[in-house]
């Protein structure tokens, strides 16, 4: 007999002084532990349908199906889990991996049924009486299976950056990447939101597995910019990434540049080019060379089509590289993407203006199919007293004279009108050249919104600040001040109301609160527009309009069935809507190109 076998009758005189544990009813009440592990509950409002929990059940036990009265919509895919009991082992790891937290479950563990069916349902939308239970298991707080936040990308500190147009950021290295990669959990929303629907969680799996090669296969298939985007795609897919329910959205821009710096160019195009298809002996002409035509040029010279594109500037790219500053996209990344649709048989002519160094109808004559892939060239004006001046100046303009390395004359102080990326983009580079020429930086830029209504990347937005810019937000420009002949800068007036109570555009402003800007010049960055003279008035006058903008059919097609148009001048300014535009467009001429019998 041991000590312990002595004492174990006093110790159990503890518990005469705790509360008996006593069930009533025990055939018909039996509660389970609060925290018990029961059948499922779902809050279909805050689920977002990504099918995480489907994909992390190793039993196979849900599915997700669509139901009636969810639609859906950008960030939600409108189906919603239903769960299989004859294969759920109630481990709880589809609760643990829910990023919205709408997948519980509930501490009830009876369920009586004479249909085997039954036993198949879906949380939330057949309801249960325990729907709305307190009790049972939730995801403990603080518990992720998954990384919160985002691996940080190095970039140039402000005080380094102001010097000069290197690019601010490194991109990833392979540990970063591979790191960011694991964070998704491959639930697919982002591909409905692209515009080009790339394949995204299959290339982040390609980054993931290390395998580079397979990853720019990938990218290829629905984006011959992946370069560019990379950089400067303005990523609406990461606005309905599931991880930001839970922390920061996958880096899905990042990782397309990543796979492109991992995999030399030559290995690309080898990758990526092939062998060439056979000659249709149909000939297309393009006009412009920005991201919707020379998509539109790859994909039908893949097809075995002879494509011309012609663009009016000594170098192809468009807005991407006429209108970005270096810092953002650097030309050769630019070059590349061009380069690898110049492998697969397009034949780029620069320096040719249509309209003036051939006709659009020449074009017409001479080819089976044409299309108008014209960016945003021309800047927008204030039409305030004063803007006449010749020291107001288009923002577009300043940015395409920069690009091409010409002097416009660097204002000691300059004034930016606009809130858009645009006018982000045309301050940090005033910016720059005012560090190189005068060794600090004296730019305002004010605009009709307040800073939390800007249509500028936020990104850009804190860049710029950190430049020493200064940003002045909910200031409506009156007029350009000028004195002696010259600009001395910008009264505005402080914003009431941008729009009436109809939702039109009817800026009101408080008249007794006015400020004025110093500069000596003032620059316009308030909206776009294409150029349309290379149509001239015979076809401008028969071409269908809407709105200021060629109208086309869904397949890009004008009202003259010879015309295509394409990109900014028909969607906006977009880089990857662009070449969503591109594909869609180049799919409409091939099928009427090859269509048995078609005459022009």
């Amino acid at each position: 007999m041991t000590v312990r076998d002595v004492l174990s009758p006093f110790t159990a005189w503890k518990n005469v002084f705790r509360d008996p544990v006593t069930i009533p009813d025990p055939i018909n009440d039996r509660p389970g532990a609060p925290r018990y592990r029961g059948f499922h509950q779902n809050d279909v409002v805050k689920c977002i349908g990504c099918g995480t929990c489907e994909t992390i059940c190793q039993n196979g036990a849900i599915d997700m199906i669509p139901v009636e009265g969810i639609s859906t919509k950008q960030g939600d895919s409108g189906l919603r889990p239903r769960i299989d009991y004859g294969r759920c082992c109630w481990c709880a790891l589809c609760v643990d991996v829910c990023m919205t937290g709408s997948l519980t479950m509930s501490n009830a563990y009876t369920w009586v049924d004479g249909d085997a069916d039954a036993f198949r349902f879906t949380p939330g939308i057949d309801k249960k009486h325990w729907d709305n239970a307190e009790l049972g298991y939730r995801r403990p707080e603080g518990h992720q299976l998954t990384g919160r936040v985002r691996e940080h990308m190095h970039e140039l500190t402000p005080e380094v950056r102001i010097c000069s147009f290197a690019e601010i950021v490194d991109g990833y290295s392979v540990e970063q990447g591979k790191a960011e990669a694991d964070r998704c959990v491959s639930c697919g929303l982002c591909v409905a939101t692209c515009p080009t629907h790339m394949s995204i969680p299959d290339y982040i799996a390609a980054v993931r597995d290390g395998n580079y090669e397979r990853g720019v296969e990938l990218l290829y298939e629905t984006n011959p910019f992946s370069g560019v985007c990379g950089r400067v795609c303005t990523h609406k897919c990461e606005t309905t990434c599931a991880a930001r329910h839970e922390g920061d959205p996958i880096a899905i821009r990042w990782l397309k540049r990543h796979i492109m710096d991992q995999v030399p160019f030559e290995r690309r195009k080898e990758l990526i080019v092939g062998q060439l298809p056979a000659a249709t002996g149909k000939k297309v002409a393009i006009v412009g060379a920005g991201p919707a035509g020379l998509t539109a040029a790859f994909d039908l010279a893949k097809k075995g089509h002879s494509v011309t594109v012609f663009e009016a500037l000594d170098k192809p790219g468009g807005m991407t590289r006429w209108g970005i500053p270096e810092y953002r996209l650097p030309y050769d990344i630019i070059d590349e993407d061009v380069d690898m649709i110049r492998a697969v048989g397009v034949d780029l002519r620069c320096n040719t203006a249509i309209g003036k160094d051939i006709s659009l109808t020449e074009l017409r004559d001479t080819h089976d199919a044409v299309l108008l892939g014209l960016g945003l060239q021309l800047g927008r004006g204030t039409r305030i007293p004063g803007s006449d001046h010749p020291d107001v100046r288009k923002a577009v303009d300043l940015l395409r004279q920069a690009t091409a390395g010409e002097d416009f004359g660097t204002p000691r102080e300059a004034v930016v009108i606009g809130g858009g990326n645009v006018a982000m983009d045309i301050a940090r580079t005033l910016a720059r050249l005012q560090k190189a020429a005068y060794g600090e930086v004296k730019v305002i830029l004010t605009a009709l919104e307040d800073k939390a209504h800007f249509l500028a990347d936020p990104e850009e937005i804190k860049e710029a600040g950190e430049e020493g810019v200064v940003i002045i937000d909910a200031r409506g420009p009156q007029n350009v001040v000028i004195e002696d002949g010259r600009v001395t800068g910008l009264k505005t007036w402080r914003v009431k109301a941008i729009f009436d109570q109809q939702g039109r555009f009817a800026p009101s402003y408080d008249e007794t609160d006015e400020q004025f800007h110093q500069g000596s010049m003032v620059v316009e960055a308030i909206g776009q527009m294409t150029d349309t003279g290379l149509l001239g008035d015979e076809l401008t006058e028969k071409l269908a309009w809407q709105r200021g903008r060629i109208q086309v059919d869904a397949g890009g097609r004008t009202s003259e069935d010879w015309l295509w148009s394409a990109g900014d001048m028909v969607r906006g300014p977009d880089v990857v809507t662009a070449v969503a535009d591109g594909h869609r467009v180049a799919a409409s001429i091939h099928a009427r190109i090859t269509t048995v019998g078609v005459t022009k």
